[in-house]
């Protein structure tokens, strides 16, 4: 029979699938099952096991609470979503201590100065393309910098990427099920960039305008030069509602957007770039 702990760290683990779970455990953060195996392997850390039955042991890595922070640092460097599931209080109810995620660190939500890479910007990105249209968005939460353009014209989708590579962002939001997933992974491969799956309705243009009228508690767009440039707020609104669920604090930091375009830039190929 599972243990209470063990259905306790499946219950959280279900609601953040896509993260690598740090369940706190005392004076240590565990991690289970896949997760393990990848910490272990990221980290170079022992990769043991713990039983759950009495006839089952599941893998098992764990990381001194007082040293998190780097080892968080490497997943996220690594391209790891990260859930932090914490303690909550001193006391157990009926012997087990309740646990709830309390942070939720993706390479381009990260404020931590221990955490941040000097050597890069820490943007975050949303991306859609749509036909001969495509909407590219990008904001960096430690200063609020937020800015959003939409490009037009048969080669609308190699404009975007052209542009997203020279803004080099730590993470990028695409749309789940999206088409180019080639170029996606020629641009991994060329850059640091990590590419995230995002719901397919959360850049609905319609859902997208929602959230960020309701951010910025504005009845239309018009002001940010954005209104009549759909695929510019769905990559935007993208964001606003990524950001609402990984970082919601941040939010704050988002008092403006900026429309631009991509015509004012040089646009440079991969190779030119690496040999730059």
């Amino acid at each position: 029979m599972t243990t209470p702990m063990r259905k306790q760290y499946l219950e959280i683990k279900r609601r953040y699938p896509d993260a690598i779970v740090l369940f706190r455990l005392g004076d240590f953060y565990e991690t289970f099952d896949e997760d393990a195996k990848v910490v272990a392997q990221v980290c170079d850390i022992v990769l043991t096991s713990r039983p759950v039955t009495k006839s089952q042991r599941v893998p098992l890595a764990g990381v001194p609470h007082h040293a998190v922070d780097g080892y968080i640092a490497k997943l996220i460097n690594a391209g790891y979503k990260v859930a932090i599931a914490e303690q909550m209080g001193n006391e157990a109810v009926a012997g087990l201590m309740a646990r709830e995620v309390t942070r939720v660190i993706t390479p381009g939500t990260v404020v931590d100065p221990e955490l941040l890479d000097e050597k890069r910007n820490n943007y975050l990105a949303a991306l859609v393309v749509e036909g001969n249209r495509a909407g590219l968005a990008y904001v960096d939460i430690t200063t609020g910098d937020f800015a959003t353009t939409q490009v037009e014209g048969e080669d609308a989708a190699q404009a975007v990427l052209q542009e997203l590579a020279r803004l080099g962002p730590a993470e990028c939001l695409v749309p789940e099920g999206w088409g180019l997933e080639g170029m996606l992974s020629e641009m991994e491969r060329e850059s640091a960039t990590v590419f995230h799956s995002y719901e397919g309705w959360r850049f609905e243009t319609s859902n997208a305008r929602r959230a960020m009228m309701e951010h910025f508690g504005v009845a239309s767009l018009q002001g940010y030069g954005c209104e009549e440039l759909p695929l510019a707020i769905s990559a935007a609104g993208a964001i606003v509602q990524y950001l609402a669920e990984t970082r919601k604090a941040a939010l704050e930091q988002l008092d403006s957007l900026s429309t631009y375009s991509t015509s004012g830039f040089m646009t440079l190929d991969a190779a030119t770039r690496r040999n730059l």
